[in-house]
């Protein structure tokens, strides 16, 4: 008797069969491959399981010109690993500065992550047929884990880290409360003490991301805060300062640097994190072949970058091997638009001018962005990993106001049934509009977008677009300008 598609995929599946072994390029791929993979494609929305990776990517090792490297704030002399041990543990420190191509991940974290990894891919069908487009929609949905997001991919090893090295106590910032929300999370599963400066704004609009963080042992400040002299320092300027991440972070370094108990711990931007982050990636490359798809266009949000490079990073390594030629899009908001309207050139990574002094792409180190309801993309500055990419054209960039984010977010809720968070609701934004060009057009591309979280405890700004009180931010050019001025000098 014969099997129908659905039944022979299964039964080959059982057997362990492996349908499509890819050595070429999308264009190569002939006819009859495309008609199969679009058949496996169609048969369900969600891949099969695959491993959790045992292994982190580190893109810097394929790189074909190599990052420039961080300064030190006083010198301007390539920083040497021993200057950042009054901030980061030994590990974090030699991962922040390896070339190695991979890094094994500790059993231990290991450990940690199988209580959500492998994350799903996810067809979003229910959406194509929304925007009745010919394009193939995926997302790598992160939001499953314990803080309902990608954080915890390096929140887990910096804690786990911290604690193999006798740390006692670890402070960070945060922008929504994502990333205090993982730090808190894995601090409570090692025994360490958690301290978070929060983003003023996101700390007033985003009350249950304080008591998550506080629930799991954090002690949690608003920032700016009088508990430091840069908190302080900006409080005199302006009392009513809604904060940003580049506050905190100041907040949080200069307690660090006061206290050799103490270590910091970063949610985004820096190698380290962007390493542990690549988890996403390659549990996405192998969910793609098991789709039988190969993707034509990879979005992803961009703040600090750990997300988007997270998914992003892996791809661009089969990109370089010739393997595949995604384009691959970072979307952020018009109010922070750092990599569409920064400067590439050295900058200080907090306000106070207390990080090394790293190439990336800047509003300026003193720039205070207006309050968006993505908190988590508030930052002046983009990973430097990913300013080089993008430097090098292996990515482009754009911006996108939050009212056309948030219709975006109602649509995928609508159609898909999860609510995103802020964040990632730029990436659905950015999706729609690529998959409305595929309705145009007539092709059937492959779209992948990064899904970094969801929205349960974001629903303040989800009330405010409903009640129609939420309006577009966006930046002045004169304090960008002003704030540009400020970026030291380093080089010529």
């Amino acid at each position: 008797m014969a099997l129908s598609l659905p039944n022979l995929y299964a039964k080959g599946d059982a057997y362990g069969i492996k349908y499509v072994e890819i050595k070429t390029k999308p264009s190569q791929l002939n006819s009859s491959f495309r008609c199969r993979a679009r058949t496996k494609a169609a048969l369900g929305t969600r891949s099969s399981a695959v491993e959790v990776p045992r292994q982190w990517y580190n893109i810097v090792a394929d790189l074909p010109i190599k990052p420039p490297p961080p300064l030190h704030p006083k010198t301007f002399q390539p920083i040497k690993p021993e200057d950042l041990s009054p901030l980061f543990c030994d590990e974090l420190i030699k991962q922040e500065t390896s070339v190695d191509q991979f890094i094994d991940i500790p059993e231990e974290v290991l450990d940690v992550y199988s209580l959500w990894r492998p994350t799903p891919l996810i067809r979003a069908k229910r959406l194509e047929k929304l925007l009745d487009t010919p394009a193939r929609i995926y997302y790598k949905y992160e939001g499953g884990s314990p803080a309902g997001s990608h954080k915890p991919n390096s929140a887990v090893p910096q804690a786990w880290y911290n604690k193999m090295e006798d740390v006692k106590n670890v402070v960070t910032e945060t922008g929504a409360g994502q990333w205090g929300s993982a730090l808190s999370f894995a601090c409570s599963l090692f025994g360490l003490n958690c301290e978070v400066w929060q983003v003023r704004a996101s700390f007033d609009q985003k009350p249950y991301r304080r008591m998550m963080m506080q629930t799991w042992g954090a002690k949690v400040h608003p920032s700016p805060s009088d508990l430091t002299e840069a908190g302080r320092t900006i409080l005199q300027m302006d009392p009513s300062s809604p904060g940003s991440l580049g506050i905190a972070i100041s907040e949080a370094v200069e307690i660090a640097a006061m206290n050799a108990d103490t270590k910091y711990c970063l949610g985004s931007v820096l190698n380290h994190v962007l390493l542990h982050q690549t988890v996403i990636g390659e549990e996405c490359i192998k969910q793609m072949e098991d789709f039988g798809e190969i993707p034509d266009v990879i979005i992803g949000c961009t703040g600090g970058g750990s997300n988007f490079g997270g998914l992003a990073f892996p791809f661009i390594r089969e990109k370089l091997k010739g393997k595949i030629n995604p384009l691959i899009r970072a979307v952020e908001p018009t109010a922070c638009p750092s990599l569409t309207k920064g400067v590439y050139a050295y900058d200080y990574g907090d306000t106070a001018g207390m990080t090394p002094l790293m190439k990336m792409h800047t509003l300026g180190h003193d720039f205070i962005p207006d309050p968006i309801h993505s908190g988590g993309l508030r930052y002046h500055g983009m990973a430097p990993l990913i300013s080089h990419v993008y430097e090098l054209g292996f990515m482009e960039a754009i911006s996108i106001p939050q009212t056309e984010c948030f219709e975006g977010a109602i649509q995928f809720a609508r159609s898909e049934g999860l609510i995103p968070a802020p964040e990632p609701t730029h990436a659905i934004a950015a999706t729609i509009r690529e998959a409305l060009r595929c309705k145009e057009t007539g092709e059937s591309k492959v779209i992948l977008m990064a899904m970094c979280g969801h929205g349960h405890f974001d629903l303040s700004s989800y009330d405010k677009y409903l009640q129609g009180s939420l309006v577009d931010l966006s930046f002045s050019e004169e304090k960008i300008k002003a704030s540009l001025a400020k970026i030291p000098q380093p080089v010529s």
